[in-house]
């Protein structure tokens, strides 16, 4: 194993509680997203432009 894969620099956590925030089946579902340094270019806004083609909505 490769420590330097398994050791963010940091997390992103994802939830939506409640039919309001956009949550469409109610149960606990969390992400929670390992950040690497560099893993893209502006890391500004959390995880909404991570994938670029998903990013504008």
């Amino acid at each position: 194993m490769n420590k330097k894969n398994h050791s963010p620099n940091g997390y992103n956590i994802g939830m939506n509680c409640g039919e309001s925030a956009g949550q469409t089946v109610m149960h606990f579902h969390c992400h929670v997203i390992p950040r690497y340094k560099d893993d893209m270019d502006n890391p500004r806004g959390g995880i909404r432009h991570c994938i670029p083609e998903k990013g504008n909505y």
